[in-house]
Protein backbone atom coordinates (compact mmCIF):
# COMPACT_ATOMS: atom_id res chain seq x y z
CA UNK A 1 0.00 0.00 0.00
CA UNK A 2 1.26 3.63 -0.66
CA UNK A 3 1.37 5.10 2.81
CA UNK A 4 2.89 7.88 5.50
CA UNK A 5 3.85 7.49 8.37
CA UNK A 6 5.16 9.75 11.42
CA UNK A 7 6.81 8.54 14.55
CA UNK A 8 7.06 11.38 17.52
CA UNK A 9 8.77 10.16 20.78
CA UNK A 10 7.63 11.31 24.24
CA UNK A 11 10.10 14.50 24.65
CA UNK A 12 8.72 15.74 21.12
CA UNK A 13 5.56 15.43 21.83
CA UNK A 14 3.04 18.02 23.14
CA UNK A 15 1.64 15.77 26.51
CA UNK A 16 4.77 13.23 27.47
CA UNK A 17 2.76 10.23 25.10
CA UNK A 18 4.57 8.43 22.48
CA UNK A 19 3.02 9.05 19.02
CA UNK A 20 2.66 7.04 15.92
CA UNK A 21 0.44 7.52 12.90
CA UNK A 22 0.39 6.28 9.17
CA UNK A 23 -2.07 7.54 6.52
CA UNK A 24 -3.44 3.90 5.29
CA UNK A 25 -3.53 4.60 1.02
CA UNK A 26 -5.15 2.75 -1.39
CA UNK A 27 -3.79 2.05 -4.26
CA UNK A 28 -4.14 4.67 -7.68
CA UNK A 29 -7.57 4.35 -8.28
CA UNK A 30 -8.99 2.09 -5.66
CA UNK A 31 -10.50 2.83 -2.50
CA UNK A 32 -11.24 -0.07 0.70
CA UNK A 33 -13.93 0.67 3.25
CA UNK A 34 -12.27 -0.09 6.53
CA UNK A 35 -13.79 -0.13 10.07
CA UNK A 36 -12.32 0.09 14.01
CA UNK A 37 -13.14 -2.97 15.85
CA UNK A 38 -12.07 -4.55 18.65
CA UNK A 39 -10.81 -8.58 18.07
CA UNK A 40 -11.13 -10.69 21.73
CA UNK A 41 -8.80 -13.86 22.41
CA UNK A 42 -11.78 -16.32 21.51
CA UNK A 43 -11.93 -14.50 17.94
CA UNK A 44 -7.95 -14.81 17.18
CA UNK A 45 -7.21 -17.53 15.14
CA UNK A 46 -4.62 -20.82 16.93
CA UNK A 47 -3.40 -21.75 12.83
CA UNK A 48 -3.53 -18.45 11.00
CA UNK A 49 -3.75 -18.69 6.69
CA UNK A 50 -2.92 -15.59 4.68
CA UNK A 51 -5.10 -15.14 1.78
CA UNK A 52 -2.79 -13.64 -0.75
CA UNK A 53 0.35 -15.89 0.13
CA UNK A 54 -1.72 -19.21 1.57
CA UNK A 55 1.35 -19.59 4.54
CA UNK A 56 -0.11 -21.31 7.35
CA UNK A 57 1.39 -20.36 10.77
CA UNK A 58 0.50 -22.01 14.65
CA UNK A 59 0.02 -19.14 16.85
CA UNK A 60 0.27 -19.17 20.37
CA UNK A 61 -2.30 -19.76 23.01
CA UNK A 62 -2.45 -16.85 24.69
CA UNK A 63 -3.83 -13.68 22.86
CA UNK A 64 -4.25 -10.63 24.35
CA UNK A 65 -7.14 -8.73 23.03
CA UNK A 66 -6.59 -5.75 20.62
CA UNK A 67 -8.26 -3.07 18.30
CA UNK A 68 -7.78 -3.43 14.85
CA UNK A 69 -8.74 -1.83 11.37
CA UNK A 70 -9.29 -4.40 8.95
CA UNK A 71 -11.07 -4.27 5.40
CA UNK A 72 -14.79 -3.76 5.91
CA UNK A 73 -15.16 -5.97 2.44
CA UNK A 74 -14.32 -9.57 2.47
CA UNK A 75 -12.13 -11.55 -0.11
CA UNK A 76 -8.31 -10.00 0.42
CA UNK A 77 -7.56 -10.84 4.02
CA UNK A 78 -7.91 -9.10 7.19
CA UNK A 79 -5.57 -6.31 7.01
CA UNK A 80 -5.90 -5.28 10.50
CA UNK A 81 -3.71 -2.53 9.44
CA UNK A 82 -3.33 -0.49 13.30
CA UNK A 83 -4.43 -1.06 16.66
CA UNK A 84 -3.56 -1.64 20.64
CA UNK A 85 -3.62 -4.07 22.89
CA UNK A 86 -4.91 -4.74 26.56
CA UNK A 87 -1.41 -3.94 27.31
CA UNK A 88 -1.09 -0.72 26.59
CA UNK A 89 1.15 -1.88 23.05
CA UNK A 90 0.43 -0.33 19.71
CA UNK A 91 1.49 -0.88 16.33
CA UNK A 92 0.53 0.33 12.76
CA UNK A 93 1.66 -1.92 9.62
CA UNK A 94 2.63 -0.99 6.98
CA UNK A 95 4.70 1.41 5.05
CA UNK A 96 5.44 -0.27 2.17
CA UNK A 97 9.16 0.98 1.24
CA UNK A 98 11.56 0.42 -1.27
CA UNK A 99 14.26 -1.56 -2.35
CA UNK A 100 16.93 -2.19 -4.92
CA UNK A 101 17.96 -4.86 -7.45
CA UNK A 102 21.11 -6.09 -5.09
CA UNK A 103 19.37 -6.64 -2.79
CA UNK A 104 16.35 -8.71 -3.51
CA UNK A 105 19.00 -10.51 -5.53
CA UNK A 106 20.96 -11.42 -2.74
CA UNK A 107 17.91 -12.21 -0.53
CA UNK A 108 15.00 -12.63 -2.95
CA UNK A 109 10.84 -11.91 -1.80
CA UNK A 110 9.46 -15.17 -0.67
CA UNK A 111 6.36 -14.98 -3.29
CA UNK A 112 3.17 -17.58 -3.41
CA UNK A 113 3.44 -19.85 -6.28
CA UNK A 114 1.01 -22.67 -8.07
CA UNK A 115 2.10 -25.09 -10.82
CA UNK A 116 1.04 -27.73 -11.75
CA UNK A 117 -1.92 -27.94 -8.89
CA UNK A 118 1.37 -27.72 -6.36
CA UNK A 119 1.21 -25.21 -4.16
CA UNK A 120 4.06 -23.19 -2.72
CA UNK A 121 3.34 -20.84 -0.02
CA UNK A 122 4.68 -17.26 0.03
CA UNK A 123 5.83 -15.25 3.28
CA UNK A 124 3.98 -12.73 5.55
CA UNK A 125 2.95 -9.20 4.30
CA UNK A 126 0.89 -6.28 5.65
CA UNK A 127 -1.93 -8.07 5.54
CA UNK A 128 -1.20 -10.58 7.89
CA UNK A 129 1.43 -8.84 10.31
CA UNK A 130 -0.94 -6.81 12.65
CA UNK A 131 -2.75 -10.03 13.40
CA UNK A 132 0.29 -12.08 13.63
CA UNK A 133 2.50 -9.98 16.56
CA UNK A 134 0.20 -7.25 18.30
CA UNK A 135 -2.08 -10.03 20.14
CA UNK A 136 1.30 -11.70 21.91
CA UNK A 137 3.59 -8.62 22.87
CA UNK A 138 3.65 -6.58 26.24
CA UNK A 139 6.23 -3.90 24.92
CA UNK A 140 7.20 -1.89 21.50
CA UNK A 141 10.77 -4.23 21.83
CA UNK A 142 9.24 -7.43 22.29
CA UNK A 143 7.14 -6.22 18.53
CA UNK A 144 10.25 -6.05 17.09
CA UNK A 145 11.85 -9.28 18.44
CA UNK A 146 8.20 -11.48 17.15
CA UNK A 147 8.23 -9.66 14.03
CA UNK A 148 12.17 -10.53 13.34
CA UNK A 149 11.81 -14.28 14.47
CA UNK A 150 8.39 -14.51 12.10
CA UNK A 151 10.54 -12.52 9.04
CA UNK A 152 13.35 -15.23 9.59
CA UNK A 153 11.75 -17.70 9.72
CA UNK A 154 9.02 -17.24 6.99
CA UNK A 155 10.21 -14.20 4.72
CA UNK A 156 8.23 -11.90 3.40
CA UNK A 157 7.05 -11.15 -0.39
CA UNK A 158 7.43 -7.27 0.13
CA UNK A 159 9.21 -4.74 1.74
CA UNK A 160 7.66 -3.21 4.34
CA UNK A 161 8.08 -0.77 7.60
CA UNK A 162 6.25 -1.05 10.82
CA UNK A 163 6.14 0.98 13.81
CA UNK A 164 5.73 -0.08 17.56
CA UNK A 165 5.17 2.27 20.48
CA UNK A 166 4.58 1.71 24.49
CA UNK A 167 5.01 4.40 26.80
CA UNK A 168 8.29 4.96 27.04
CA UNK A 169 9.57 4.07 23.24
CA UNK A 170 8.90 3.66 19.25
CA UNK A 171 10.84 1.15 17.63
CA UNK A 172 11.04 1.44 13.41
CA UNK A 173 11.09 -1.87 12.01
CA UNK A 174 12.51 -2.01 8.16
CA UNK A 175 12.13 -5.22 6.25
CA UNK A 176 15.48 -5.91 4.19
CA UNK A 177 15.38 -8.48 1.52
CA UNK A 178 13.06 -11.81 1.97
CA UNK A 179 14.20 -12.22 5.55
CA UNK A 180 16.50 -9.30 6.70
CA UNK A 181 15.47 -6.82 9.25
CA UNK A 182 16.72 -3.80 10.36
CA UNK A 183 15.10 -1.78 13.34
CA UNK A 184 16.02 1.13 15.22
CA UNK A 185 14.07 2.99 18.46
CA UNK A 186 12.90 6.83 17.70
CA UNK A 187 15.04 9.15 19.82
CA UNK A 188 12.58 10.37 22.49
CA UNK A 189 13.68 13.73 21.35
CA UNK A 190 12.70 13.51 18.31
CA UNK A 191 10.35 12.47 15.05
CA UNK A 192 10.48 11.01 11.86
CA UNK A 193 8.81 11.10 8.75
CA UNK A 194 8.51 8.31 6.63
CA UNK A 195 7.14 7.82 2.82
CA UNK A 196 7.04 4.66 1.01
CA UNK A 197 11.05 4.48 0.96
CA UNK A 198 13.55 2.94 2.78
CA UNK A 199 14.56 5.45 5.77
CA UNK A 200 16.87 4.70 8.71
CA UNK A 201 19.96 6.35 7.46
CA UNK A 202 21.97 5.37 10.52
CA UNK A 203 23.04 2.19 12.29
CA UNK A 204 25.27 1.04 15.10
CA UNK A 205 25.88 -2.80 14.69
CA UNK A 206 28.08 -2.66 17.93
CA UNK A 207 25.16 -1.73 19.97
CA UNK A 208 22.83 -3.94 17.19
CA UNK A 209 25.27 -7.00 18.22
CA UNK A 210 25.50 -6.14 21.73
CA UNK A 211 23.51 -4.12 24.12
CA UNK A 212 20.51 -3.83 21.91
CA UNK A 213 19.63 -0.66 23.26
CA UNK A 214 18.84 1.46 20.04
CA UNK A 215 19.52 -0.88 17.94
CA UNK A 216 18.29 -4.58 16.41
CA UNK A 217 18.78 -6.71 13.15
CA UNK A 218 18.76 -9.69 11.71
CA UNK A 219 21.58 -12.49 13.20
CA UNK A 220 23.63 -12.63 10.09
CA UNK A 221 22.82 -8.81 8.95
CA UNK A 222 26.72 -8.45 8.71
CA UNK A 223 27.67 -11.33 7.17
CA UNK A 224 24.49 -10.66 4.69
CA UNK A 225 26.26 -7.25 3.90
CA UNK A 226 29.30 -8.46 3.61
CA UNK A 227 28.88 -11.52 1.45
CA UNK A 228 26.80 -9.74 -1.09
CA UNK A 229 29.00 -6.42 -0.93
CA UNK A 230 25.74 -4.38 0.21
CA UNK A 231 28.03 -1.37 2.31
CA UNK A 232 28.77 1.62 -0.81
CA UNK A 233 30.61 3.42 1.72
CA UNK A 234 33.39 4.91 1.25
CA UNK A 235 34.53 6.83 4.34
CA UNK A 236 32.47 7.17 7.35
CA UNK A 237 29.37 5.22 9.16
CA UNK A 238 27.68 2.57 7.59
CA UNK A 239 24.28 3.71 5.48
CA UNK A 240 21.48 1.45 5.21
CA UNK A 241 19.55 3.79 3.21
CA UNK A 242 22.19 3.40 0.62
CA UNK A 243 22.72 -0.11 0.98
CA UNK A 244 19.28 -1.49 0.97
CA UNK A 245 17.16 1.52 -0.29
CA UNK A 246 16.66 3.14 -3.48
CA UNK A 247 16.91 6.40 -5.30
CA UNK A 248 15.27 6.28 -8.57
CA UNK A 249 13.39 8.93 -10.65
CA UNK A 250 10.39 7.69 -9.33
CA UNK A 251 11.44 8.24 -5.51
CA UNK A 252 11.87 12.15 -6.39
CA UNK A 253 8.11 12.68 -7.56
CA UNK A 254 6.27 10.23 -5.32
CA UNK A 255 8.24 9.80 -2.39
CA UNK A 256 11.01 12.16 -1.21
CA UNK A 257 8.84 15.52 -1.70
CA UNK A 258 6.53 13.73 1.00
CA UNK A 259 8.91 13.20 3.13
CA UNK A 260 11.14 17.39 2.25
CA UNK A 261 7.31 18.73 3.27
CA UNK A 262 6.53 17.05 6.23
CA UNK A 263 10.33 18.05 7.42
CA UNK A 264 10.06 21.69 6.34
CA UNK A 265 6.52 22.18 8.23
CA UNK A 266 7.86 20.66 11.47
CA UNK A 267 11.44 22.45 11.17
CA UNK A 268 10.74 25.43 9.21
CA UNK A 269 13.76 27.74 10.28
CA UNK A 270 16.44 24.56 11.06
CA UNK A 271 17.45 24.37 7.53
CA UNK A 272 16.94 26.75 4.26
CA UNK A 273 14.03 24.42 2.42
CA UNK A 274 13.33 26.25 -0.78
CA UNK A 275 15.12 28.58 -3.58
CA UNK A 276 18.54 28.90 -4.36
CA UNK A 277 21.52 27.69 -2.02
CA UNK A 278 18.85 25.47 -0.24
CA UNK A 279 20.12 22.71 1.95
CA UNK A 280 17.33 20.48 1.55
CA UNK A 281 15.24 20.12 -1.94
CA UNK A 282 11.71 17.86 -2.73
CA UNK A 283 14.84 15.46 -4.51
CA UNK A 284 16.97 15.13 -1.98
CA UNK A 285 18.56 11.71 -1.57
CA UNK A 286 19.71 12.56 1.78
CA UNK A 287 16.40 13.69 3.81
CA UNK A 288 17.04 13.50 7.71
CA UNK A 289 15.75 10.06 8.67
CA UNK A 290 15.03 11.84 11.92
CA UNK A 291 15.17 15.17 13.55
CA UNK A 292 14.43 17.20 16.80
CA UNK A 293 11.43 19.70 16.13
CA UNK A 294 11.64 23.37 16.68
CA UNK A 295 9.05 22.80 19.40
CA UNK A 296 6.75 20.04 21.06
CA UNK A 297 4.43 18.40 18.48
CA UNK A 298 0.96 18.09 18.88
CA UNK A 299 -1.71 16.01 17.44
CA UNK A 300 -2.66 18.59 15.19
CA UNK A 301 0.33 18.70 13.90
CA UNK A 302 0.48 15.07 13.15
CA UNK A 303 -2.71 15.46 11.17
CA UNK A 304 -1.76 18.51 9.30
CA UNK A 305 1.34 16.78 8.10
CA UNK A 306 -0.40 13.82 7.05
CA UNK A 307 -3.34 15.91 5.50
CA UNK A 308 -0.60 18.10 3.47
CA UNK A 309 -0.62 18.41 -0.38
CA UNK A 310 2.49 21.01 -0.50
CA UNK A 311 -0.05 24.28 0.66
CA UNK A 312 1.88 27.39 0.62
CA UNK A 313 4.43 26.00 -2.29
CA UNK A 314 3.98 25.96 -6.23
CA UNK A 315 3.21 22.25 -6.10
CA UNK A 316 -0.09 22.61 -4.78
CA UNK A 317 -2.49 20.90 -7.04
CA UNK A 318 -5.53 23.35 -5.87
CA UNK A 319 -2.96 26.27 -7.16
CA UNK A 320 -2.19 27.85 -10.62
CA UNK A 321 1.63 27.08 -11.02
CA UNK A 322 3.00 25.03 -13.71
CA UNK A 323 4.41 22.98 -11.56
CA UNK A 324 0.62 22.28 -9.41
CA UNK A 325 0.24 18.58 -9.08
CA UNK A 326 3.64 17.08 -9.96
CA UNK A 327 4.24 15.58 -7.09
CA UNK A 328 2.29 13.07 -5.29
CA UNK A 329 0.66 14.76 -2.17
CA UNK A 330 0.63 13.28 1.35
CA UNK A 331 -3.57 13.85 1.48
CA UNK A 332 -4.12 11.95 -0.92
CA UNK A 333 -7.69 11.18 -2.33
CA UNK A 334 -7.38 7.61 -2.16
CA UNK A 335 -6.29 7.11 2.01
CA UNK A 336 -8.43 4.75 3.35
CA UNK A 337 -7.90 5.80 7.03
CA UNK A 338 -5.84 7.55 9.39
CA UNK A 339 -4.52 5.86 12.52
CA UNK A 340 -3.02 7.68 15.50
CA UNK A 341 -2.26 5.92 18.40
CA UNK A 342 -0.72 8.06 21.32
CA UNK A 343 0.71 6.02 24.26
CA UNK A 344 -0.26 7.68 27.51
CA UNK A 345 1.82 6.97 30.33
CA UNK A 346 -1.35 6.77 32.81
CA UNK A 347 -2.04 3.09 32.84
CA UNK A 348 -0.41 2.51 29.60
CA UNK A 349 -3.78 3.97 27.98
CA UNK A 350 -3.97 4.19 24.78
CA UNK A 351 -6.19 6.43 22.45
CA UNK A 352 -6.32 5.00 18.71
CA UNK A 353 -7.09 8.79 16.60
CA UNK A 354 -8.83 7.81 13.64
CA UNK A 355 -10.08 9.57 10.18
CA UNK A 356 -11.18 8.34 6.91
CA UNK A 357 -11.00 9.15 3.40
CA UNK A 358 -8.86 12.16 1.91
CA UNK A 359 -7.22 13.81 4.37
CA UNK A 360 -7.61 17.45 2.91
CA UNK A 361 -11.59 16.97 3.89
CA UNK A 362 -11.44 14.93 6.92
CA UNK A 363 -11.51 14.93 10.90
CA UNK A 364 -9.34 12.74 13.39
CA UNK A 365 -11.20 11.91 16.14
CA UNK A 366 -9.64 9.67 19.52
CA UNK A 367 -11.33 6.86 21.07
CA UNK A 368 -10.20 4.91 24.28
CA UNK A 369 -8.77 1.65 23.13
CA UNK A 370 -9.69 -0.69 26.75
CA UNK A 371 -12.88 -1.55 25.48
CA UNK A 372 -14.92 -4.81 24.51
CA UNK A 373 -16.43 -3.08 21.65
CA UNK A 374 -16.43 0.22 19.18
CA UNK A 375 -19.34 2.32 18.20
CA UNK A 376 -21.34 1.63 15.59
CA UNK A 377 -20.47 4.34 13.38
CA UNK A 378 -17.02 3.40 13.25
CA UNK A 379 -17.19 -0.68 13.03
CA UNK A 380 -20.36 -0.89 10.86
CA UNK A 381 -19.21 -0.22 7.45
CA UNK A 382 -19.73 -2.50 4.76
CA UNK A 383 -19.17 -1.46 1.06
CA UNK A 384 -22.53 -0.26 0.53
CA UNK A 385 -22.29 3.86 1.04
CA UNK A 386 -24.23 5.05 3.74
CA UNK A 387 -24.38 7.80 5.88
CA UNK A 388 -24.48 5.72 8.58
CA UNK A 389 -20.84 4.67 8.47
CA UNK A 390 -18.03 7.33 9.58
CA UNK A 391 -16.24 6.34 6.84
CA UNK A 392 -18.64 6.47 3.71
CA UNK A 393 -19.69 10.24 5.32
CA UNK A 394 -15.70 11.09 5.20
CA UNK A 395 -16.02 9.78 1.84
CA UNK A 396 -18.80 11.47 0.92
CA UNK A 397 -17.65 14.98 2.51
CA UNK A 398 -14.29 14.84 0.89
CA UNK A 399 -15.47 13.49 -2.92
CA UNK A 400 -17.68 16.69 -2.84
CA UNK A 401 -15.43 19.82 -1.46
CA UNK A 402 -12.74 18.99 -3.96
CA UNK A 403 -15.52 19.55 -6.18
CA UNK A 404 -16.15 23.05 -5.33
CA UNK A 405 -12.67 23.55 -3.08
CA UNK A 406 -12.09 27.34 -2.90
CA UNK A 407 -16.36 27.50 -1.64
CA UNK A 408 -15.88 24.70 0.54
CA UNK A 409 -12.24 25.19 1.89
CA UNK A 410 -13.95 27.43 4.44
CA UNK A 411 -16.83 24.74 5.80
CA UNK A 412 -14.29 22.52 6.26
CA UNK A 413 -11.77 24.35 8.17
CA UNK A 414 -14.67 25.15 10.78
CA UNK A 415 -15.64 21.34 10.81
CA UNK A 416 -12.10 20.30 11.97
CA UNK A 417 -11.73 23.22 14.71
CA UNK A 418 -15.60 22.71 16.00
CA UNK A 419 -14.95 18.40 15.95
CA UNK A 420 -10.99 19.24 17.32
CA UNK A 421 -12.49 21.62 20.02
CA UNK A 422 -15.03 19.23 21.07
CA UNK A 423 -12.65 16.24 21.23
CA UNK A 424 -9.97 17.86 23.13
CA UNK A 425 -13.27 18.63 25.61
CA UNK A 426 -14.15 15.13 25.91
CA UNK A 427 -11.04 13.50 26.34
CA UNK A 428 -10.16 15.80 29.67
CA UNK A 429 -14.03 14.93 30.42
CA UNK A 430 -12.79 11.26 30.70
CA UNK A 431 -9.58 11.12 31.62
CA UNK A 432 -10.36 13.26 34.63
CA UNK A 433 -13.40 10.18 35.19
CA UNK A 434 -10.94 7.68 34.49
CA UNK A 435 -8.20 8.67 36.98
CA UNK A 436 -10.86 7.69 39.67
CA UNK A 437 -11.26 4.49 38.88
CA UNK A 438 -9.15 1.34 39.40
CA UNK A 439 -11.60 -1.67 38.49
CA UNK A 440 -11.18 -3.14 34.84
CA UNK A 441 -14.74 -3.47 34.23
CA UNK A 442 -15.73 -0.04 35.28
CA UNK A 443 -13.05 1.16 32.97
CA UNK A 444 -14.12 -0.98 30.01
CA UNK A 445 -17.88 0.50 30.71
CA UNK A 446 -16.55 4.52 30.61
CA UNK A 447 -13.84 4.08 27.83
CA UNK A 448 -17.07 2.91 25.79
CA UNK A 449 -19.53 5.52 27.35
CA UNK A 450 -17.12 7.89 26.05
CA UNK A 451 -16.24 6.39 22.71
CA UNK A 452 -20.27 6.33 22.40
CA UNK A 453 -20.33 10.15 22.84
CA UNK A 454 -17.48 10.75 20.73
CA UNK A 455 -19.12 9.02 17.89
CA UNK A 456 -22.29 10.71 18.44
CA UNK A 457 -20.38 14.29 18.51
CA UNK A 458 -18.41 13.26 15.14
CA UNK A 459 -21.42 12.17 13.56
CA UNK A 460 -24.08 15.29 14.40
CA UNK A 461 -20.88 17.39 12.98
CA UNK A 462 -20.37 15.29 9.83
CA UNK A 463 -23.60 15.26 8.98
CA UNK A 464 -24.02 19.33 9.28
CA UNK A 465 -20.51 20.08 7.10
CA UNK A 466 -22.07 17.14 4.38
CA UNK A 467 -25.21 19.44 4.19
CA UNK A 468 -23.04 22.39 3.51
CA UNK A 469 -20.37 20.99 1.40
CA UNK A 470 -23.12 19.34 -0.73
CA UNK A 471 -24.82 22.69 -1.70
CA UNK A 472 -22.31 24.31 -2.59
CA UNK A 473 -21.28 21.30 -4.83
CA UNK A 474 -24.62 21.28 -6.85
CA UNK A 475 -24.55 25.25 -7.23
CA UNK A 476 -21.51 24.34 -9.44
CA UNK A 477 -22.71 21.73 -11.33
CA UNK A 478 -22.40 22.58 -15.17
CA UNK A 479 -25.72 22.37 -16.60
CA UNK A 480 -26.83 25.04 -13.84
CA UNK A 481 -28.14 28.73 -14.75
CA UNK A 482 -28.17 31.34 -13.33
CA UNK A 483 -32.35 32.97 -14.46
CA UNK A 484 -34.69 30.93 -12.02
CA UNK A 485 -38.65 31.27 -12.07
CA UNK A 486 -38.59 32.46 -8.56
Amino acid sequence: MSCTTILVGKKASWNGSTMIARNDDSASGHYMPKKFVVVHPEQQPRTYKSVISHVEIELPDNPMRYTAMPNAVEGKGTWAAAGANSAGVAMTATETITSNERVLGADPLVEYEKKDGVEKAGGIGEEDIVVLVLPYIHSAREGVERLGTLLEKYGTYESNGIAFADEEEIWWFESVGGHHYLAVRVPDDAYVVMPNQFGIDHFDFEDAFGEKKNYMCSSDMKAFIEENHLDLTLSGPFSPRDAFGSHSDSDHVYNTPRAWYMLKTLNPHTYKWEGENADYTPVSDDLPWSMVPERKITVEDVKYVLSSYYQGTPYNPYGKDERAGIYRTIGINRTDFLGMLEVKKERRQVLEWVAFASNAFNVMVPFYTCIDKTPDYLSSTTKTVSTDSFYWTSRLIAALSDVAYGKNIMHIERYQESVGAKAHALVKKYDALLAKLTDENEIVQLCETANAEMAEMVRTESEKVLEKVLAEASNTMKNGYVRSDN
